[in-house]
């Protein structure tokens, strides 16, 4: 109990390595148990506390034999890692990096990546694992995507599709558009990007906003693999997800590589990654040596349709295949290479601290919870109104209860499953809010 209480006051109160700019904030938590670079990662929920999954990956040898398959998950609440089974792949492949994953139904798919050979060569995966968090195992795989990929686009489409788009298949750029219906078992093909060096790459990262892709970045097939900046538009028709509309803008912010991907607020994030494409360890494929890490965010607001950087936003960090949406303002961001392209162990928390912009979590009311954690119900303290509402909300922004009562009552949560949550209060004319922890 006095664990639960302590982690959720370093989340806010952590003074080690803070960097700060403008609303965002990064804050290192406990390192993960190996240091992992070009590692899938994803989020889910086990009896309503959120964990982060770490699969796959590159060592700190940063060579072949450094790939592997081995699998780590984040408890946020005890801000501790332990080791998940490994990837159910071939041993005789080797391990796996830049493959992708997705949480659909609290369930996480990986897909894709590629194994790489003493000889130096490389094949690209067509395997679907699929793992299981409350029981902490792998199911059988999925069927096989259609044409192996690696370094590809992955996104989440109304939690019911993953739509898998461009990427490196074997020896070059592919325009596919794969889409895996986890319900069915079953791909089928969406519409293809234009067959241009502007949409194929490999590399880049993006997310859906409502029902359009937006992806950005990324290496195109030639000469070093040069990297591209055009920012892609996927409209999917949702009367047929299969059915999309594709156009482009070429953007200066638009350019990166191995750069995190997650929607934010109805918006699309791009955190971290390179300005340079690099082959596994690090170094730049056109022979200018090390490739350094980004420490920016940008943000793609479709209302506006315009880009913006915040470039000294979190710690700089590159290598990535995924981020974890922990809560409705933080992520964690966990493996990766930072300067001079070490592979590391550190476990990323970014926060948007500017709680104004996220609907129903503005706070200009200061009030306290207690008990905290707590079993069955809490008090809420401060607040010299007689009558105030009182919601809360789970990690995932979902409703979970609605009451109107006048101070001095408790607000019975017995019914509520073991987990973090966020209170809403409102009166006095202003709102404020606080984290509770249920623990039985």
């Amino acid at each position: 109990m006095k664990l639960f209480y302590l982690f959720l006051s370093l989340l806010f109160l952590l003074q080690s390595f803070l960097v700060q700019a403008q609303t965002w904030t990064s804050e290192l938590l406990t390192p993960m148990p190996e240091k992992v670079s070009n590692n899938s990662v994803a989020a889910a929920t086990v009896n309503g506390v959120p964990y982060v999954y770490s699969f796959g990956g590159i060592d700190d040898t940063k060579i072949y034999s450094g790939i592997h398959l081995k699998g780590f998950r984040y408890n946020a609440l005890t801000n501790s890692w332990s080791e998940t089974p490994p990837l159910p792949d071939d041993t005789n492949q080797g391990g796996k990096i830049a493959a992708g994953a997705s949480t659909v139904k609290n369930k996480i798919y990986i897909i894709g990546g590629y194994h790489v050979f003493a000889n130096g060569s490389e094949r690209s995966s067509e395997k679907v694992h699929i793992y299981e968090p409350e029981s902490n195992t792998f199911l059988a795989d999925g069927a096989p995507i259609p044409r192996a990929i690696d370094d590809h686009v992955q996104a989440v489409w109304r939690d019911s599709l993953i739509f898998v788009v461009t990427g490196w298949s074997n020896t070059t750029n592919y325009p596919d558009v794969q889409i895996y219906n986890p319900a069915l078992d079953e791909w089928t093909l969406g519409t293809f990007t234009p067959n241009n060096t502007e949409y194929k790459v490999f590399g880049a990262s993006g997310t859906i906003v409502g029902d359009t892709l937006y992806y950005t970045g990324g290496a195109r097939f030639g000469a070093n693999f040069p990297l591209t900046n055009f920012l892609r538009k996927g409209y999917i028709n949702p009367d047929d997800p299969t059915d999309i509309t594709w156009s482009n803008e070429s953007q200066d912010l638009s350019k990166g590589y191995r750069m995190a991907s997650i929607t934010y607020n109805d918006k699309a994030l791009w955190l971290g990654g390179s300005v340079v494409s690099y082959n596994y360890n690090g170094i730049a494929y056109n022979g200018s040596g090390g490739v350094s890490p980004l420490g920016r965010i940008v943000t793609y607001d479709p209302s506006d349709g315009q880009l913006s950087e915040n470039p000294n936003a979190i710690l700089p960090i590159m290598d990535l295949r995924g981020i974890a949406h922990i809560a409705p303002n933080q992520f964690i961001i966990a493996g990766g290479m930072v300067k001079n392209q070490a592979v590391t162990n550190q476990t990323l928390l970014v926060t948007d601290v500017d709680f104004t912009s996220i609907e129903g979590f503005s706070s200009s009311l200061s009030f306290n919870i207690f008990p905290n954690p707590t079993s069955d119900f809490f008090d809420i303290e401060g607040l010299e109104t007689g009558v105030f509402s009182v919601e809360i909300f789970d990690l995932k922004g979902t409703k979970v209860l609605s009451k109107q009562l006048v101070k001095g009552e408790r607000i019975a949560v017995e019914d509520l499953q073991n987990g973090v949550y966020w209170v809403r209060v409102e009166g006095e004319g202003k709102v404020g809010f606080e984290r509770i922890v249920v623990v039985r």
